[in-house]
């Protein structure tokens, strides 16, 4: 595991010498075992670590993961920021799993900031992103679903690295075993409440035993190949049509590349709300009607409060 750890590292550029990095450890084997990683290069590299844990307070005994996060942070010397928010009372419509999500990146983001950290670093491993590509599939997806988790990626101002990616969930276990360190366990992972849950205790078992016992490398080699090839069609799609980052000129679009133009509408959407997500394929090809059919002052409305407005010469995004 240390090997792969370091090759992760070293492959995306994901951790240098001097480096303050604040550490997301929700208790479990995933983010225990990359923050004891961390921490053995601390003298080495000169690293600072600071250990950030949200409770969402969504079920009984999360204080206890807290406490046990602290007690590490103690243990290892590094200091630790906990916070606690009960995400029950502020729900009021979509997925309450989204809505955690959102949570735990604001606070993620906030306290870099407030720490003046340079990276904030995550646990996902090499299970999880082949869940999360056939999770993606399943739901409808392009390109960009298809490139799954990136191990080094920019969002808000802040930078988040993944340098467990390349290494199986078993190697994690097996770490800690050694390590005689228990980490805390969330049962819930074994129910299929959530989509992820069904694919990893009934799809991927499955596929493996039927299909390809390597499913898992199949999977996540296929997100990093894809992943090259949206960056570079990406950067082309930021080449053209240069001009603002909320409006596209409709002759010069309507010239573009399929696959160009539809970058180039995600980016535009990107620009408002940080990211894609909720953005499906249907309302991609809306966004194209309206471009190529519809009459001037039409409008399409997305998710999240955005919505595009065609004019005589421009599309037009903005949060409504």
């Amino acid at each position: 595991m240390r090997s792969k750890f370091l090759e992760t590292i070293k492959k995306y550029n994901l951790v240098k010498k001097g480096d303050k990095i604040l550490v997301a450890v929700s208790g479990g084997p995933d983010s225990v075992a990359l923050l004891l990683q961390l921490a053995a290069l601390r003298n080495g590299w000169g690293l600072s670590l600071h250990i950030a844990h949200m409770d969402h307070m969504l079920r009984p005994g999360s204080e206890k993961d807290a406490a046990f996060v602290k007690k590490l942070g103690e243990k290892l010397k590094i200091p630790v920021t906990i916070k606690s928010i009960n995400l029950k009372t502020r729900h009021v419509k979509g997925s309450l799993e989204e809505l955690a999500r959102e949570a735990r990146q604001d606070f993620l983001i906030n306290l870099a900031k407030e720490i003046k950290a340079d990276k904030i670093a995550l646990g996902h491993n090499l299970d999880d992103q082949a869940e999360t590509v056939l999770m993606r599939l399943l739901r409808g997806t392009g390109l960009s679903g298809l490139s799954g988790i990136s191990a080094k990626r920019k969002m808000r101002g802040a930078t988040f690295i993944r340098p467990l990616l390349r290494t199986r969930r078993s190697e994690i276990e097996s770490f800690l075993k050694r390590k005689k360190v228990g980490p805390r366990i969330d049962p819930t992972n074994k129910e299929d409440i959530y989509t992820r849950n069904k694919i990893r205790n009934n799809l991927i078992p499955l596929l493996k035993s039927k299909y390809n016992k390597n499913i898992t490398e199949v999977l996540a080699n296929l997100a990093e190949s894809v992943s090259y090839d949206y960056e570079y069609l990406d950067q082309l799609a930021r080449r053209s049509l240069k001009g603002s980052k909320l409006r596209l000129n409709t002759k010069k679009a309507l010239k573009l590349h399929p696959a160009i133009l539809r970058l180039k509408i995600r980016q535009c959407i990107t620009c408002l709300q940080g990211d894609t997500r909720r953005i499906s394929f249907q309302h991609i090809r809306e966004i194209e009607d309206l471009l190529a059919m519809r009459p001037e002052g039409s409008v399409v409305d997305l998710p999240k409060g955005i919505s595009v407005q065609k004019t005589r010469n421009f599309l037009h995004f903005y949060k409504r």
